[in-house]
């Protein structure tokens, strides 16, 4: 069996061996907050909770992981017998995954000894960044694609196998419809999505040929892919074929003037009795590029969204923070400039005004107040204590997120501030 203990830094293992040895065992809370948001975001979606608590669960060393540790030189052996017996014995606090967050809000908070907490501090920050960088990113797309079909079609550009998987997962709850990734839509259930390459229709002599041979072996997903040589000409045997009884569900673009070429599709199609015929662009498409297309009436019914989509271009990392702020029930805090951090575990409060977010308070653990609570305890005692929403009701939930989030703070051009109070 394959264990995480491994995906660490050193320096978190060397710690909690010094820690072990100078009898720091006290009980610490870490909280994993993002300091500031980068300049084009003004919200954020939590996500990757799941991934944490499943990650957290197999985070244990084995005989080769121990084997390895001993060959550095650097650990000593009851420090090994320790890792063999590690398993996670601490509790999880979290903002729920699909929730809206901002900065300096705990997303994540684990309570436990010191040498525990320490160690996973790298699969905390690796693992709840980057799908709720993902989920921040995809759902700018949501929110300007008025409703047209978006589907994730990055896989083969994101920066690894398991960062492909984990980001359709991300884009699905953020208001995705689908994704090109079959394994993703194994794990995750998520609907899958695709037709053809270019390669596809090159292959064959006549682009027509290849159009009527996938239709014959997926009548239901007759969707082609039009501008191999020349887009218009694409088009016409496509129109040919419909006339013929060949099925004809969409064609896609993948190049070109697209606000032109769209309205030209459409005409042409319409003019020939195929209104139900869907176009759907792909190639370079991201948040601008869907909003400048809408905003000139580009008849796209659907978008294939990749690269800049799945490696977050405009914003390709947080600066996200995994800080000590209590231990041995003692406030602790740093004081540098740019990186001050704020003491001791905490409770988000959220209010509204008129059905719509106002601003957030955070404060103590255990402090009252009269707003939304935004923090649930998920572990306890290393073991989970809530059940995980599945992702039909993430999804849900991020939705219902968004019809309170005032309106000026889901423009993609323009820097909103959202208040959050440090009580």
């Amino acid at each position: 069996m394959e264990y995480l203990g491994l995906c660490t830094d050193l320096y978190e293992l060397t710690m909690a061996q010094s820690y072990l040895y100078e009898g720091k065992t006290g009980n610490a809370v870490f909280s994993l907050f993002v300091r500031k948001l980068p300049e084009n975001r003004n919200f954020l979606i939590s996500a990757g909770l799941e991934t944490l608590v499943k990650r957290i669960e197999n985070f244990k060393f084995g005989d080769k992981e121990i084997k390895y540790m001993r060959s550095l030189g650097i650990f000593k052996d009851d420090f090994l017998d320790y890792l063999k017996e590690f398993e996670f014995k601490g509790n999880i606090y979290a903002i729920p995954e699909g929730r809206i967050v901002f900065q300096n809000e705990p997303i994540i908070q684990v309570e436990a000894s010191i040498p525990q907490a320490q160690l996973l501090e790298t699969l905390v920050i690796n693992t709840i960044q980057f799908e709720t960088m993902i989920a921040s990113k995809a759902v700018r797309s949501y929110l300007v694609a008025k409703g047209k079909k978006l589907v994730d079609f990055g896989f083969r550009r994101a920066h690894g196998l398991e960062a492909g998987i984990y980001a359709a997962r991300a884009s699905y709850i953020a208001g995705f419809d689908g994704s090109s990734n079959v394994e993703a839509g194994r794990r995750f259930g998520i609907p899958v999505v695709g037709t053809m390459a270019h390669s596809y229709v090159m292959i064959f002599e006549e682009e027509e040929e290849a159009f009527r041979a996938f239709a014959r072996l997926y009548p239901q997903n007759a969707i082609f892919l039009i501008d191999t040589y020349d887009t218009l000409e694409g088009l016409r045997k496509v129109i040919k074929l419909a006339k013929e009884g060949v099925p004809v569900i969409g064609v896609r673009i993948d190049s070109g003037d697209v606000v032109s070429l769209t309205k030209e599709v459409r005409q042409m199609l319409n003019e020939n009795g195929l209104d139900d015929v869907k176009i759907i662009v792909s190639g370079g498409v991201d948040e601008y590029k869907i909003k400048s297309w809408l905003e000139a009436n580009a008849p796209i019914d659907g978008f294939g969204v990749g690269t800049k989509f799945i490696t977050s271009a405009d914003a390709p990392y947080f600066d996200i923070a995994y800080k000590l702020v209590e231990y041995e029930g003692k406030p602790k805090y740093k004081l540098s400039p740019g990186k001050k951090t704020f003491p001791y575990k905490r409770q988000v409060y959220r209010y509204y005004e008129s059905g719509k977010m106002s601003y957030d308070e955070s404060v103590k653990w255990g402090t009252e107040r009269k707003g939304e609570k935004l923090v649930e305890k998920v572990i306890e005692g290393g073991r989970l204590i809530k059940e995980l929403p599945d992702l039909k009701h993430i999804r849900e939930t991020v939705m219902e997120e968004l019809s309170k989030l005032p309106d000026k703070l889901k423009s993609i051009d323009e820097r909103c501030e959202y208040e959050v109070k440090i009580l």
